[in-house]
């Protein structure tokens, strides 16, 4: 069954639940059909963009349905950005309509002037009005809840995260217009991970990035329930968990951090035995974080490994990752190859550039440049990082293409780096960039978050060095360490090594 037919069968059968509010079934379709008729009402045509800078919350999912049954691209836009980071995605990505919320006004109101050279571009506020803005309540007040006549699939158009460089649009070309089977956003999801009816999710992440937005999405094409976090609260995320019979969750690493730092009695509290699935993707897990969430969650975690790109998939349980620690799986989606620097396919246990064949291929919108350097020879295509496969074909990641640190001819892997500073009980959180040297090119520097505040920071680095010499070879020892309250991470938990890179000057 799809939404719709959901709708129609169990109008009050509820969808999201976003704190007190909770949105049925019924007036999901009802918003969403509204919406496509304003769509179709301005003359936007198959193909087109639409973008949108909105908090968490249902109307969301309103919109990505919207889209998609008006044979548009949507692209959900961090609202993380500043003006001149949202402007650059708007304009990259071509958007006819802007839909803003007053959350965002700030960003919002520079944006028709930072997009002045967009072509006809109708900027819509969401909820409170915002200056210069159309605004939706009004827009949307006569359209009719009926579905359209015309209801060929869009899709989702998301830009990488952009943690070395400007965002890329991960853009595939639409369905046949006479498609009807599930959207291409739900289509894998729901076989991989047994997703039905009684499915209850919990969705504690920006609905901007695509993991929880397609999971979301697609507990609700199975008619599923899916409960929104505004944001992440450690406390009130293990609350929902334990009170809501969360059956699926979706994390990243730092939240596992924060619910681990809980009061002892808070942790020892909690039972959650309606979860079976506590997935984590989005930035590598440390080892012996993994092993504690494990220890106190029970062998529920499974890790997957995919991204925008979306041309491969792995996952593996947490049996399998006891079994293979640091794996992030075998291949559910897609061939995985592992190609040498002469795009040569490498045997086991050979570090490589990753490449997946076996799925549809994706471009980087109006990037050919950008596509081809990752595509390879044979056609295959990679999401930039860089790993290796066991004799068993279980993947392992060693870093991304682009940070890659060249010392003296050799090549140096960040998260190696800081996978193995991790293992410090001084250290709470470690990140590497390369640093110019006069004698080697670069050089690997860490930056480093101290378990311990108070310690006293030259003790503190004396020890990580010494640390370093006992588990590093000396190319991959840091050449400094420097000491930080917190790193820069994104919203899903990817640390921002640009923002680093600023940081060493």
């Amino acid at each position: 069954m799809s939404m719709r037919e959901w709708a129609q069968r169990e109008p009050d059968r509820i969808a999201v639940v976003f704190g007190e509010q909770r949105t049925t079934y019924g007036e999901l379709e009802a918003s969403a059909n509204r919406l496509a008729n304003w769509f179709g009402s301005i003359g936007l045509q198959r193909g087109q963009h639409v973008a949108a800078i909105l908090p968490n919350g249902p109307l969301v999912f309103v919109l990505v349905w919207a889209a998609y049954r008006s044979g548009l691209y949507i692209t959900p836009v961090s609202n993380a950005l500043s003006a001149q980071e949202a402007a650059y995605v708007v304009r990259n990505s071509e958007a006819r309509v802007v839909l803003v919320d007053v959350a965002f006004a700030s960003v919002g109101e520079s944006l028709p002037a930072l997009c002045a050279d967009c072509g006809d571009v109708r900027w819509v506020a969401t909820s409170a009005p915002i200056a210069g803005f159309e605004q939706m309540e009004v827009l949307l007040q006569d359209m009719p809840a009926s579905p359209r006549a015309y209801e060929p699939p869009g899709n989702m158009m998301f830009y990488t995260s952009g943690t070395t460089g400007a965002p890329k649009g991960v853009y595939r070309p639409l369905l046949p217009e006479d498609y009807q089977g599930l959207p291409p956003f739900s289509a894998d999801l729901v076989p991989l991970y047994q997703l039905d009816e009684h499915s209850h999710y919990l969705s504690p992440a920006p609905l901007y990035h695509a993991a929880p937005l397609r999971f979301g999405l697609s507990m609700l094409t199975v008619g599923g329930t899916v409960y929104v976090m505004e944001k992440f609260d450690a406390a009130r995320a293990l609350d929902l968990l334990q009170h809501e019979h969360i059956t699926h969750s979706q994390w990243v690493p730092a939240m596992f951090q924060r619910m681990l730092k809980l009061p002892e009695e808070r942790r020892a509290a909690f039972s959650a035995p309606h979860l079976r699935v506590a997935i984590h993707a989005a930035a590598p897990c440390p080892q012996p974080l993994k092993r504690q969430m494990i220890d106190w969650w029970g062998p529920v975690l499974l890790e997957y490994y995919s991204g925008s790109e979306g041309v491969g998939l792995t996952d593996l349980t947490s049996e399998e990752w006891l079994k293979k620690p640091g794996s992030v799986g075998r291949a559910r989606k897609g061939i995985p190859h592992i190609l040498g620097d002469t795009d040569e396919e490498l045997g086991p246990n050979q570090v490589g550039r990753i490449y997946f064949s076996g799925t549809s291929r994706f471009e980087y919108f109006n990037e050919p440049e950008k596509t081809a350097a990752r595509t390879s020879p044979q056609g295959w295509q990679t999401m930039g990082d860089v790993g290796y496969l066991d004799e068993d074909g279980y993947l392992f990641l060693t870093d991304r293409l682009d940070d890659m640190i060249i010392s003296g001819g050799v090549n140096v892997y960040p998260q190696e780096i800081e996978n193995t500073m991790m293992e410090s009980p001084l250290v709470a959180d470690c990140g590497v960039v390369g640093i110019d040297d006069e004698a080697f090119g670069e050089r690997p520097m860490a930056f480093i978050v101290l378990n311990d505040p108070a310690l006293n920071e030259a003790e503190a680095i004396e020890a990580l060095q010494a640390f370093a010499e006992s588990k590093l070879g000396r190319i991959k020892r840091p050449a400094g360490f420097r000491i930080m309250p917190v790193l820069p991470r994104s919203p899903t938990g990817k640390l921002l090594r640009r923002a680093l890179r600023e940081e060493r000057r």
